[in-house]
């Protein structure tokens, strides 16, 4: 039976982060927020310089959180990490696409051990954990898992883009939402799990939390020292090294809803598209939309 104790966040182990010789310029942690993405993208346009990049808005409990597609979920009080980013990456515009992917990576990174070595993410922006006793679809042959059998989703990411001023440099709101302590009955979908569900017993949201910005930080510092290069800075092989989805088939729904394509996802083109070869051996570059990943 799962544990339901779940204490506040430790504001003073998180101080150290924005203090004299921290990583980031500000992180403020607040009791509830509809959506931290919605609101520090709100409060950096309202006034950029009370958000000195990076930034942090973390929320103890989020009601109306933010996913691709207009979806929205809610998190049980101190049962998550729901955190968003501000980033002012000093790339080029170009190559603002490959966020979410050097995010994910991270993530993996900050995760407990335990449950870090099964770790993948999942094109574009899912980490996913392979659970015990889950490989039966749990959704029926009509709507099966598109995580592929036996993996749940276990922390989503989310980059908005905010519109800066003449000349300015491009903010970004990366949010991220890890699920920590959840029961299955506090989950939004079947597909879904938590920490505490793949069987991570030790659950403490403050070392996760410090551990997933200084991952976040030091993957988006080395992506700027290469001026967005992700090859020079070997995040492309990061990547490659925990993704779910290169080299498995797939089923992409493109966003608009004008293409469905099924073949293997091959890898992912400059911009950090998935590139899918289909039957006919022709190549095509998914830049959004929905992937399925096939038995």
């Amino acid at each position: 039976m799962l544990s339901l104790d779940r204490p506040p966040l430790d504001l003073a182990r998180l101080a150290p982060l924005a203090g004299p010789g921290g990583a980031f310029g500000r992180i403020e942690v607040v009791d509830t927020s509809p959506s931290t993405n919605a609101d520090l993208v709100a409060a950096v346009r309202l006034d950029p310089t009370a958000w000195p990049a990076p930034a942090a808005l973390v929320a103890e409990h989020q009601t109306a959180g933010r996913g691709r597609a207009g979806r929205t979920w809610e998190t049980p009080s101190r049962a998550a990490l729901t955190v968003s980013v501000l980033l002012r990456p000093a790339v080029p515009a170009a190559s603002l696409g490959w966020l979410p992917l050097i995010a994910g990576p991270a993530v993996v990174r900050s995760l407990p051990d335990d449950v870090r070595r099964t770790s993948q993410v999942k094109w574009p922006n899912d980490v996913v954990v392979r659970v015990a006793g889950a490989d039966a679809d749990p959704l029926g042959t009509a709507d099966p898992n598109p995580y592929g059998p036996g993996r749940r989703k276990v922390a989503g990411i989310l980059a908005e883009v905010v519109p800066s001023g003449p000349g300015g440099r491009p903010a970004v709101v990366l949010g991220i939402g890890l699920n920590v302590s959840q029961a299955a009955d506090e989950l939004p979908v079947p597909t879904a799990t938590s920490l505490a569900l793949a069987g991570v017993h030790e659950l403490d949201r403050t070392a996760l939390l410090v551990r997933l910005l200084t991952e976040v930080s030091s993957a988006v510092g080395r992506w700027e020292a290469t001026g967005g290069d992700v090859a020079a800075a070997g995040l492309d092989v990061e990547y490659a090294a925990v993704s779910a989805t290169l080299g498995a088939r797939v089923r992409a729904e493109l966003a608009d809803g004008t293409q469905v394509l099924e073949g293997e996802a091959v890898r992912l083109d400059p911009t950090g598209a998935l590139v899918v070869r289909t039957d006919d051996g022709e190549e095509h570059s998914v830049a959004a939309g929905d992937v399925h990943h096939l038995r």
